[in-house]
């Protein structure tokens, strides 16, 4: 049986960034997906009757210049500048996002704007000492008041969660580098028409990204057409069954099962998984001590309702945040504003209904038909489509979409990294599930070129765990084009401790 000299589960942004960095620098790899059809994982496109669509919307961004010039290295000639724009619905009423003073003034009310600002003021003169929930750290930056209108609806909608129980650790991670004053003050140059200020800021606060003009499967699609031309092996609609270790020839044994139900056995040097952390360790030999921990680690469901219609008024969104409790949806997608390539016919209106839930609740487990009878009530009820209007819709369900970050996650993957570090050489966690982190489709990508340069090392020479530890890196810029030549480069273990 011919040993690979990395087996790698999973084909989304992190494993098959790893495996195209190894097959260039000729090592044999082998690559499992558990989807038949799509690689990309949750950055893959669906195709529904030539209509294309994300899995949540995955704009092209980063800091990194080795993560730009592999997107264009793989996807030379596909790439479309796409502008920025989103919304969020609340009570009835559009704001911008990010925020324009003037007309967050004129929708919220004298008497509420002025609420609000004192609410901050509160917050400042009395922050809460160590935030250790989402919801503390918040109030801390925004003020309890901007926390109820803008951040806990949607919040806990997502998470299914109170934002008391959330970590804080999720909104620093995502919004860290944005306050009020700084929103205030980009809103007032919004309003003006003065656009952005100079220099670097909050990731929630670009304007601009890039975007591959038939969805970021098409990035994913010609990975792995280089990968295999590079003598890779990618194999689909495969489920992995088991993984042991033998110490003694330092060789790992793999399982799997093929869609037709064969059972099949390879040898690798090293594993790279992104698969969820609860999945893997419950398939590793020797068993786990970690095994508690990992399932004690929980995750948050998906499912997108997308709706095709006749022609409306023109929709500018790439997406509107639903923050009214009033109806179940959370974000809204507006497809033709990703890219006018992911409408077949060019005037057809299609929008993406997403709906956060936990897989065998009440959402996930409604029938199509249900699902969709909901989503046109609900466009319908927000005004952006009328129910008579849509002609064609499908459901789309994504499992273990977003890693939760509860007041005990951190403890468990620490005590899991550990045991992985001193029981299981040679196995290397990367990417949004493989490592427990809700990372952003470039900052998975990282976590693959890093572990594949420590194995071609032989060594670990990089803290793949180090990347996203702070929310900035490859957030911040307009485009990660324009931003590629101020990137952070990659540093050696060795050499940043």
């Amino acid at each position: 049986m011919k040993t690979y000299d990395a087996f790698v589960i999973g084909a989304g942004p992190a494993g098959l960034t790893t495996a195209y960095s190894l097959a260039k620098a000729d090592r044999s790899v082998y690559v499992i997906e558990q989807d038949p059809t799509y690689v990309g994982g949750i950055s893959r496109t669906v195709n529904y009757k030539g209509f294309l669509f994300d899995i949540g919307g995955h704009r092209f961004f980063s800091k990194s210049k080795e993560v730009v010039d592999l997107w264009d290295e793989i996807l030379p000639d596909d790439f479309i500048d796409r502008p920025r724009l989103s919304r969020i619905f609340y009570k009835g009423k559009f704001y911008a996002y990010p925020l324009k003073a003037f007309e967050a003034l004129r929708n919220l009310g004298l008497l509420e704007s002025i609420a609000c600002v004192a609410s901050f003021g509160i917050a400042q003169l009395f922050p809460i000492k160590n935030p250790k929930t989402f919801h503390q750290w918040v109030r801390n930056q925004f003020g309890e008041r901007l926390f109820r209108i803008f951040f806990k609806t949607y919040t806990e909608k997502v998470w299914g969660m109170g934002c008391d129980e959330i970590s804080a650790d999720w909104a620093a991670q995502r919004i860290k580098g944005l306050s009020l004053a700084g929103a205030v003050l980009d809103g007032v140059r919004r309003s003006l028409g003065l656009g952005r200020a100079k220099g670097p800021g909050a990731k929630s606060l670009i304007e601009s990204f890039r975007y591959p003009r038939r969805g970021p499967g098409m990035m994913w699609e010609a990975a792995a057409e280089k990968f295999r031309a590079l003598g890779g092996t990618l194999a689909m609609g495969r489920t992995l069954d088991g993984l042991s270790f033998d110490e003694v020839r330092a060789i790992w044994t793999i399982t799997v099962t093929s869609g037709d139900g064969a059972r099949e056995t390879f040898c690798a040097r090293d594993v790279v998984s992104s698969a969820p952390i609860q999945d893997l360790m419950g398939r590793l030999t020797p068993k786990p001590l970690s095994l508690f921990q990992s399932r004690a680690l929980k995750y948050r469901d998906f499912l997108t309702v997308v709706l095709i219609g006749r022609p409306q008024d023109e929709l500018p969104d790439n997406w509107i945040y639903i923050h009214d409790p009033s109806v179940k949806v959370g974000r809204v997608q507006n497809f033709r504003s990703w890219s006018p390539d992911m409408i077949p016919d060019g005037v057809s209106t299609c929008l993406g209904l997403e709906y956060f839930c936990f897989e065998g609740d009440g959402l996930w487990t409604a029938s199509d038909d249900e699902l969709v009878a909901l989503a046109k009530a609900e466009i319908a009820k927000i005004g952006l489509m009328k129910t008579a209007d849509v002609y064609d819709a499908c459901v789309v369900r994504q499992k273990k979409a977003y890693p939760v970050y509860d007041e005990t996650y951190s403890d468990n993957v620490d005590v899991i990294r550990r045991e992985i570090g001193l029981r299981y050489p040679g196995l290397h966690l990367v990417g949004r599930n493989g490592m427990h982190k809700y990372n952003n489709q470039d900052h998975a990508m990282m976590t693959g070129m890093l572990t594949a340069q420590n194995i071609i090392a032989g060594a670990t020479v990089y803290d793949t765990w180090q990347v996203n530890e702070d929310a900035e890196y490859g957030e911040a810029g307009d485009s990660g084009a324009h931003e590629a030549l101020k990137s952070e480069r990659l540093v050696p273990k060795r050499a940043a401790a």
